[in-house]
Order: C-alpha cells, then sequence, then structure tokens
C-alpha cells in the first residue's frame, strides 16, 4: 500500500528515512513509540501510520495523557460503570471502547502516573481491560501508538516510567527530527504555511527575500514546527511589503544569525493627535465592521506580544485587559501556541 503523509511537508534526508520506517511499520500492527521534541509534529506522523495501516477504515482515536488530571484520565481510557465515583451519573465507553479495530494514539505517555502504567501494561500484554467501576473484561482489538517529548529511558533509570511499559512500547522507535535537522525544509514549510494564512486573509502571498530566507533556514526554531507556523500567522498580518526581509524578523532570530539588528530609520512626522478610522478605510481594505475591528483587534494582540516578548501578564498590561481574557482572544483567533 502507497504511504499517506497528507499535511507532512518536507524532502530532507532525515524525513525520508522517517517516512521509510514508516512504510514498513504501518502494514502491521506493532506497537510504535514516536519520540521527538515538542512541535515536531508528532501526531501528525501518527495519523500517517495510522491512515497507511490495515486499520485505516476503522477509528483514530487520539488522548492526550498530559492534559487530563491523573485522577481522570483512567476512565478517560477505560471508561467507567455508573455509580464508579462522584459524578458517574451514566455508563460511559472510554477510549480504548470507541477505538475497536482502530488506533489509539497515547500523546504525551512520559507524564502517565505509574499507577495507571500498570494497565496499560495489561492491554498491551493481555489485549484486554475493565473499565472503572466494573468486574466485566473487555477484549482490546486496538493499536497502541505512543508518543513523547522526554527521554523515557532517562525516565526508567529514575523511577518516573517502568521499564517493562517501557520495553513493550518501544518495539518501533520512531524519531522525529528537529526542525533545525531537516534543512530547506524550514523554507518549504515557512511558503507553504504563508499562502495558507496570506489565502485565509485575503491577500497575495508574501515573498521572502533571499537575505531572510538564509536567516529563517539558519535559525534554531527551538519551538519546532509549531514555531514556524505561529510566526508566518503573524507576518501574514503584521508584514506591510510584499515581501518579508530581515527588518521583519525578530531580535530573536538577529541573535541566533550572530548579528545585530539595525535600529529602526526614525518615524515620519505624523499629525498630533488620535485619528479616528472612518467609512473610508473599511472601503480601501473591502473589509465589513466586523473584519476591520477584528483585523484591528488582533494587530494590537500580536503587537503587545511582540513589544512583552511573549510575556501574557505584560501584555495584558499593555492593553489593559485581564489575563484570562488576554488568553481567550489568543484562543479565539488561534494565536496562542501554548
Amino acid at each position: 500500500m502507497e504511504l499517506n503523509v497528507e499535511g507532512i511537508i518536507g524532502t530532507s534526508p532525515v524525513l525520508k528515512e522517517v517516512f521509510r520506517i514508516l512504510a514498513k511499520v504501518a502494514p502491521t500492527d506493532s506497537t510504535v513509540l514516536v519520540t521527538g521534541e515538542s512541535g515536531t509534529g508528532k501526531e501528525l506522523l501518527v495519523r500517517a501510520l495510522h491512515r497507511s495501516s490495515q486499520r485505516r477504515d476503522q477509528p483514530f482515536v487520539p488522548i492526550n495523557c498530559g492534559a487530563i488530571p491523573r485522577e481522570l484520565l483512567e476512565s478517560e481510557l477505560f471508561g467507567h460503570e455508573k455509580g464508579a465515583f462522584t459524578h458517574a451519573v451514566r455508563t460511559r465507553p472510554g477510549r480504548f471502547e470507541l477505538a475497536q479495530g482502530g488506533t489509539v494514539f497515547l500523546d504525551e505517555i512520559g507524564e502517565m502516573d505509574l499507577s495507571l502504567q500498570v494497565k496499560i501494561l495489561r492491554v498491551l500484554q493481555e489485549k484486554e481491560f475493565e473499565k472503572v467501576g466494573g468486574t466485566k473484561t473487555q477484549k482490546a482489538d486496538v493499536r497502541v501508538v505512543a508518543a513523547t517529548n522526554r527521554d523515557l529511558e532517562r525516565e526508567v533509570a529514575e523511577g518516573r516510567f517502568r521499564e517493562d511499559l517501557f520495553y513493550r512500547l518501544n518495539v518501533i522507535p520512531l524519531h522525529l527530527p528537529p526542525l533545525r535537522e531537516r534543512g530547506e525544509d524550514v523554507l518549504l514549510l515557512a511558503e507553504f504555511f504563508l499562502r495558507r494564512f496570506c489565502g485565509g486573509k485575503g491577500r497575495s502571498c508574501l515573498g521572502l527575500s533571499p537575505e531572510a530566507r538564509e536567516m529563517l533556514r539558519t535559525y534554531q526554531w527551538p519551538g519546532n514546527v509549531r514555531e514556524l507556523e505561529n510566526f508566518m500567522e503573524r507576518m501574514a498580518i503584521l508584514c506591510e511589503g510584499e515581501s518579508i526581509t530581515p527588518e521583519d524578523l525578530p531580535e530573536k532570530i538577529w541573535r541566533d544569525a550572530g548579528r545585530e539588528r539595525p535600529p529602526p530609520p526614525p518615524a515620519p512626522a505624523t499629525p498630533q493627535g488620535f485619528v479616528w478610522p472612518v467609512l473610508q478605510d473599511l472601503r480601501d481594505k473591502g473589509l465589513g465592521l466586523k473584519e476591520f475591528l477584528d483585523t484591528v483587534e488582533e494587530r494590537l494582540l500580536l503587537e503587545a506580544l511582540n513589544e512583552s516578548g511573549g510575556v501574557k501578564n505584560q501584555a495584558a498590561e499593555l492593553l489593559g485587559i485581564k489575563r484570562t481574557t488576554l488568553i481567550e482572544k489568543l484562543k479565539k483567533r488561534k494565536l496562542d501556541n501554548n
């Protein structure tokens, strides 16, 4: 079967090696452990694995083990019977039951509590589980794929992760390289994100000047693909010219390149006092009132984040709003990269 890697962009040798292993393991039912730094796109890779497997027509059920409180995670995974605990007013299926015949993706499994790791080990060994508060054993006809940004071997050595579970999960290790090791993939991804965000905001696609391309390619991208995606969205909103130039890039990219950013040119003289928007401003931009106000708010949010260095408390103070209000607005516009 042909490998389906839709959504994963890149032609670097390290990524091609990942695809080579993926093509071999996808048709099997072997357990896979995907490792890689945060933001590298581990879930995209696991979805590609499922789409290319014999279980592709069955459910793909992800669960982020680090995003659900420990006391609720067991119920999320295995379900619960009515009355099993306070607020359990009805019987509820868990992710393993919902995924029957398909794939369960245990994301950030390194965050899982040791007591629950025992039950995952049982699923892998015996292919069965029980609901919380239940006595009936259910079969688990699922493929388990796990992912983590932690070094699980170190976690095992320090007693935070079960050694037997690690070896059960690590049948096929698959490491997704960080963006800084993927060479020209940085520019392929940057151009892809620019086309998407510029198109979504109704503006012609921005270009990249040769010097800006080189600075983006050599930047370390500690937040990986997620950081690059968020940065390209910011550029699609804030960049005034037709191409992104080094002057548009933030201080951290200049520092990473070992260069000092030149001071901005003196601002041209502007009329004194605040100038209220007029209807002609809406006509010039081809926007309705709601779209115009949303655009103004989005630019102010991003400017406050840039000025505060991404510190949300400071950005909220600059805008004169509560931190929770700022976070809600960022999430609404998908500008929050946490």
